[in-house]
């Protein structure tokens, strides 16, 4: 397999970044203060950090606690068997 082709024809796609209403912005940037906040009040612990990152999958947000060092999910909402059962009861799946 040529990789070096595969190389090539992805930087000739031209990548396309969708806009960010200014409301968006400003509320996305308020929710990255808060939780920037309660990771400094040490609150999940002192080797945690919450998280928000949004599910490959189901493109749902995910809220998680992550161990610093080991980067371990401590703990997880939803769950995975959730967004996975979601993901399976989509129209068309089955």
């Amino acid at each position: 397999m040529d990789i070096t082709a595969l190389n090539r024809i992805s930087q000739d796609l031209p990548s396309v970044a969708t806009p960010i209403p200014v409301e968006k912005a400003a509320e996305n940037r308020e929710v990255v203060q808060a939780v920037k906040a309660l990771n400094n009040t040490e609150m999940f612990g002192q080797e945690n950090d919450l998280v928000f990152q949004k599910d490959l999958q189901t493109q749902r947000m995910v809220i998680k606690v992550i161990n610093r060092k080991t980067k371990d999910v401590v703990s997880q909402i939803p769950p995975d068997y959730v967004l996975r059962l979601a993901e399976d009861l989509k129209p068309g799946k089955g």
